[in-house]
């Protein structure tokens, strides 16, 4: 049988973190790193580490046709994902696989409406610390990644990706309910990412006896609200599973919106109290303090 392999665009926090395992346990010949031509140049001239140690990796020019791979992990961020589809055609064939690590709810739809939703698989990335520093990547705790399918037409191209990640020895849970499972993450993006955020803290603000964990619980439980709403079976419970993750995190390290905080890049608010905010004037829920935390990102973004 032919190895499989990998296309990996976008090379933030995640994708570094993967990527290295990936290469290191398969060779990096079978996993693509997919660039442009200014990203190889600073890429190869200034290197990339994790936990200051070298990333040997294969870079690949977006423009460069060949093999499809046969699978394709987005690690951008949702802001630039346009770009990233547009990066990552080549890579994309007629049995190509695709999953995303986007936050937020909507990016499978995107990127199905663009390349063919049996192509895609539902996936949720969880239980990382990873961040960015410059080119370097701090990483305690690796996390893993949650994928399952939407409908059962995809079972066989779910299974290739489980035959993939068990000889990466890369860790991975297959759900059930795989749309469940990516409000949960929805609900850690709102609480968590927009807390640290707005308050200019680390994971340690926020975790159990945390200076700001009541304002990232009570953030959680307005999505949980909306959820029920629009169908999901999410619950108060789920916030506490929420919480026992971001337990087990670097205090220290930050998420994502909080590293584009520092960086002064614009950062996901829209994807999350943004989403938050027009599905509770859609379904009459009032939203108080995603309300709060949209407008306070916003003042911030203001100075950037």
């Amino acid at each position: 049988m032919t190895k499989q392999t990998i296309a990996i665009v976008g090379l933030g926090a995640l994708g570094i973190l993967y990527g290295q395992h990936l290469s290191a346990a398969l060779g990096k010949e079978r996993v693509r790193i997919i660039v442009n031509e200014e990203r190889k140049r600073r890429y190869e001239k200034e290197g990339v580490t994790l936990n200051g140690e070298y990333c040997d990796f294969n870079y690949i020019l977006e423009t460069e046709k060949g093999n499809p791979a046969d699978l394709v992990i987005v690690c951008t961020k949702s802001l630039t994902l346009d770009s990233g589809m547009e990066s990552m055609k080549n890579q994309v064939g007629e049995h190509t696989t695709i999953l995303s690590l986007i936050n937020g709810i909507s990016s499978e739809q995107i990127l199905g409406e663009r390349f063919g939703h049996e192509k895609v698989i539902p996936t949720v990335a969880i239980g990382m610390d990873a961040t960015r520093e410059g080119q370097n990547v701090r990483s305690k705790v690796k996390g893993w990644l949650q994928i399952g399918v939407d409908v059962p037409e995809k079972e066989q191209r779910l299974m290739r990706v489980k035959e993939l990640f068990d000889e990466a020895q890369f860790p991975y849970t297959i759900e059930e309910d795989i749309i469940l499972k990516i409000w949960q993450k929805f609900i850690m993006n709102v609480g968590v990412n927009q807390v640290v955020m707005v308050n200019e803290t680390t994971y340690k603000g926020i975790q159990t006896g945390g200076d700001y964990h009541e304002q990232a619980w009570a953030a959680m439980a307005e999505v949980v609200l909306i959820a029920q709403a629009e169908g999901i079976p999410l619950k108060e419970e789920h916030i506490q599973s929420a919480f026992d993750i971001i337990d087990t995190v670097d205090p220290e390290g930050m998420p994502s919106m909080r590293q584009d905080g520092l960086a002064k890049r614009l950062t996901e608010v829209e994807l999350f109290a943004g989403t938050i905010l027009a599905k509770s004037k859609e379904h009459g829920i009032p939203t108080p303090v995603n309300e709060l935390l949209y407008t306070k990102v916003k003042e911030m973004e203001q100075l950037f």
